[in-house]
């Protein structure tokens, strides 16, 4: 048996991170596990070939379990790779707005309010142009928005001024409202992720070991101490010890998975499958929440439109659809191609309306199917279950509507989608939606982070009734953020080395 000082298992957008800060002190050792490959390839570092990623041998492959709302499963895309769902995703870098740090707090993540954040958001950056208050100098990642924005990017800014949202200067001040052409994780034109801005420079150090293609299947639990984990590498079943603590950064589906193995989580559902309970942990994979993705909402052109750009989604907007809201139900992005779900009908010579809902009400969990680890899962975010959520994509499409009717896109003529679906009578309406609901891939918070008793971690990330185990990814968010969640990850990341190594923020 091999040991270190920390194990390290996932390298997606947090685990890189920790591996790459942890091992700057020279006597830590650190094993990183990633069951994927190198994310140094041609169709991860083009931007524009995103849209092919997921469903390829990068993506876990995962699945929802049917859905009552919408009567079919939907992807649930999870990065199978170095930089995990960091090197598959749309690249896009958007923090939150601060309520969404303050509600963490307020739900018992003590510590974790905007203004204790902030720093870790500082430190991971290198936006020279920034506001000192709020971005960071010298950083690993440097968020930009695009150097030449696309026609239809500039177009869809415009639109939203027109509608009389607010332009803003930069998303990620904390207030996050209005329209842009966002910050994207994009350099010399090539995808950054925190493999290639954490990870990479810091494979060298003899103190780091990365073991990629390493599958793991348990949780080594001892009393009430995790000492270690057994993996499968390079035909090979491995045990490794930690000296300190092992870290999950699997993401919100696969830290689970690993929990429920190896027994941490509901006793009652673990006996249901034939797992040996080790820790009653009640809420591990419960509070699965996810972005809402209203798919297939087209700008029908007469005239032909520029050739896509970029990361093909280089704007967005962010909008509330009640004067009373603290921060954005919604965010409209704009795709300069025909962006539909599979069972929608293409749409030649037109782009999209994306059209998000960022603070879903519905609520789910991610359950064992088997006590065997090759089983499936049971991931069910029980997408539409609040009525709430379908009032929200409804009032989208009226937002869309508004965008569309201004003359911002005039140049190329043509109609939208959104008057149509408005025309429709309230059954039809919902039937629309539900057949063009879809992901945005940003499962999260089913380790719930707080410090009440059924809390899965504390707000140092120990997962309760274990020692030397804490979670430090999406999974532990209380509730998920307003915009795409890889920023906050990455936040997370920041913050977890200090918290190991027990410096203070700054």
């Amino acid at each position: 048996m091999d040991s270190y000082d920390y194990i390290v298992v996932g390298g997606g957008t947090a685990g890189c991170i920790l591996a790459a800060r942890l091992t700057e002190d020279p006597e830590v050792r650190v094993l990183l596990l990633e069951a994927g490959g190198s994310e140094r390839r041609p169709d991860i570092e083009n931007p524009g070939s995103w849209p092919s990623l997921a469903g390829s041998e990068l993506d876990w492959n995962y699945a929802t379990v049917p859905q009552k709302a919408l009567g079919r499963t939907v992807p649930a895309t999870r990065g199978k790779v170095l930089g995990g769902s960091g090197s598959i995703n749309v690249m896009a870098h958007l923090r939150g707005h601060r309520v969404d740090y303050d509600s963490w707090a307020a739900e018992g993540a003590e510590g974790w309010d905007y203004d204790s954040v902030l720093p870790y958001f500082m430190r991971s950056e290198d936006v020279p142009d920034g506001d000192p208050r709020f971005r960071g100098r010298g950083g690993p990642l440097a968020p930009r928005p695009i150097d030449s924005p696309h026609p239809l990017s500039l177009a869809h800014v415009e639109a939203a001024r027109q509608a009389q949202h607010a332009v803003a200067a930069d998303l990620n001040s904390g207030e996050l409202l209005g329209a842009a052409c966002h910050e994207l994780l994009i350099s010399g034109n090539r995808r950054q992720s925190t493999a290639s801005a954490y990870l990479r420079p810091a494979l060298g150090r003899t103190n780091l070991t990365v073991r990629t293609g390493a599958i793991c299947r348990r949780l080594v639990i001892v009393g009430d101490r995790c000492r270690g984990v057994e993996y499968t590498w390079d035909g090979h079943s491995i045990r490794s010890a930690s000296a300190g603590d092992v870290v999950l950064c699997a993401g919100a589906v696969d830290s689970v998975r690993l929990l429920l193995h190896s027994g941490v989580g509901p006793v009652r559902d673990l006996e249901l499958v034939g797992v040996q309970p080790v820790i009653d942990s009640p809420e591990v994979g419960l509070n699965l929440q996810d972005h809402i993705l209203l798919a297939g909402v087209r700008m029908r052109a007469d005239r032909q439109l520029p050739p896509p750009s970029g990361n093909y989604a280089e704007s967005t907007l962010f909008a509330k659809t009640n004067p009373s809201q603290t921060r954005p139900e919604l965010q409209i992005v704009q795709i300069q191609v025909d962006y539909h779900t599979p069972w929608q009908r293409p749409a030649e010579n037109s782009f999209t309306f994306g059209i998000g809902h960022m603070r879903p009400r519905s609520r789910g969990s991610i359950r064992l199917a088997s006590s065997g680890p090759e089983a499936p899962l049971l991931i069910d975010p029980k997408y539409l279950s609040d009525p709430y959520d379908i009032e929200q994509l409804i009032a989208g499409i009226e937002v869309v509507n508004t965008l569309a009717e201004t003359s911002a896109f005039d140049e190329w003529g043509g109609t939208s989608d959104a008057p149509a679906l408005l025309r429709l009578d309230r059954p039809e309406l919902e039937k629309a939606i539900h057949d063009s609901v879809s992901s945005f891939f940003h499962l999260s918070g089913t380790c719930r982070m707080g410090t009440d008793a059924t809390a899965v971690v504390d707000p140092h990330l120990r997962v309760r009734g274990v020692s030397g185990l804490r979670v430090a990814d999406a999974s532990v968010m209380p509730s998920i953020v307003s915009c795409n969640t890889n920023a906050a990850t990455v936040m997370i990341g920041e913050k977890a080395a200090d918290l190991l190594c027990g410096r203070p923020a700054g």
